[in-house]
């Protein structure tokens, strides 16, 4: 068997038990993806939760501070060399100020942040406490954090944390505690004042939150759980993305300045990335700094939340959100796919999320919900079998 066959025995694989994937060719008409065969459908899949991509007022307002000299589409190179415009300073300074931490420093995107950080803080004598369900991005950091060690504990469950930290405090130099605050697949949330509580009860031990689903949609000026639950002070890497309800692209992390000195200099993703281009960097800044105005869009898709959780435990689904993402959990991976399928065939684009991204038996149809959405539509989704 050669190598070309060996590759297409994986994939027939993939396809026999569900799990084989294909990118979507879709346009994209504001609230709603139209497919090539022309089925245009509401999109209950995308991460632009306070749903500013689709605001086309946000975007004319933000073209009128352009002109010909500041519209500048490439950085044509990495920060560390000629790549480092005033507009990325003027964001991080700004993000310091709403953290109200010493520093804060702009990735080209999550993954950036997640795979980078940990590799550049950890050594032998590091051990990485992560909750089992972070995201694929917190595991490739971890693994390139080797050879500092890592443990998983069971997710949320706070009280192993906390046996495992008192176990091992003493053996090592530090110790990292990593968790989302909003949970991407499940919808559900961690508790940040027990596990800042946790880390204050010794001396080497710092905590790691990633906050890219809360960003934006928690907290009463929108920085998120942290802002929310009042511990951001106390959270050593407080990492978010722009990408989702910012409508933007990139990452950041808000943290002391001598963190922000050693990335730069260690975070190999940061040093050895052309940086992202300063019209994408304006973008963002320009609606970070409208954020805190943006409370009824908050308000209002988490409301979409608890309207579609009630209708879904009408159905007899349990699901664990407390957020705008709820997930609908069918189980196998092929039922899950007809799910999905039938749920396009009446107009709502809703995705299957199946294995690796979520354990053998756990897939499900994931609503990612938005504030240009509305009940009438949540009260529309056809969620019993018998319909779909």
């Amino acid at each position: 068997m050669n190598f070309t066959q060996e590759l297409q025995q994986e994939l027939d694989a993939l396809r026999a038990r569900g799990n084989l994937r294909h990118l979507p060719r879709l346009e994209h008409d504001g609230r709603y993806v139209t497919p090539p065969d022309g089925r245009r459908m509401l999109n209950l899949s995308s991460n632009d939760y306070l749903g500013l991509a689709a605001d086309t007022d946000l975007r004319r307002e933000f073209l009128e501070t352009l002109t010909p000299e500041t519209f500048l589409p490439t950085s044509s190179s990495s920060r560390l060399l000629t790549g480092n415009f005033r507009v990325y300073d003027e964001l991080e300074d700004e993000l310091a100020r709403l953290f109200g931490t010493e520093a804060a420093l702009v990735f080209n995107c999550g993954y950036h942040a997640n795979t980078g950080i940990l590799p550049a803080m950890a050594d032998a004598q590091t051990l990485i406490l992560a909750d089992k369900l972070v995201h694929a991005s917190l595991i490739d950091g971890i693994r390139l954090a080797a050879p500092a060690r890592c443990i998983r504990y069971r997710h949320n469950d706070l009280a192993q944390l906390e046996r495992l930290v008192g176990e091992h405090s003493d053996q090592y130099h530090r110790l990292i505690i990593v968790t989302e605050s909003v949970f991407s697949m499940d919808g559900d949330r961690t508790d940040l004042r027990r596990l800042t509580a946790l880390k204050h009860r010794y001396d080497n031990v710092l905590l790691y939150v990633d906050e890219a689903h809360a960003f934006g949609v928690f907290g009463p000026t929108g920085l998120g759980c942290a802002e929310e639950e009042g511990c951001t002070a106390d959270i050593d890497f407080l990492v978010g993305t722009f990408g989702k309800a910012c409508a933007s692209a990139g990452a950041y992390v808000a943290c002391s300045r001598t963190v922000r000195e050693f990335l730069v200099n260690r975070m190999r993703p940061f040093i050895f990335t052309t940086a992202l281009p300063p019209v994408s960097v304006a973008w963002t800044l320009f609606v970070v700094r409208r954020l805190a105005s943006m409370n009824d869009r908050r308000r209002h898709v988490l409301h979409l939340g608890d309207l579609l959780r009630t209708r879904l435990a009408e159905e007899g689904y349990s699901t664990p959100s407390v957020s705008q993402i709820v997930p609908m959990i069918v189980g196998p991976s092929a039922d899950t796919v007809l799910r999905a399928e039938a749920l396009q065939r009446h107009g709502f684009y809703a995705l299957p999320v199946r294995p690796p991204t979520v354990p053998e038996g756990t897939s499900r149809i994931r609503f990612s919900l938005t504030a240009a959405l509305t009940e009438e539509e949540i009260n529309d989704i056809p969620l019993r079998e018998t319909n779909v």
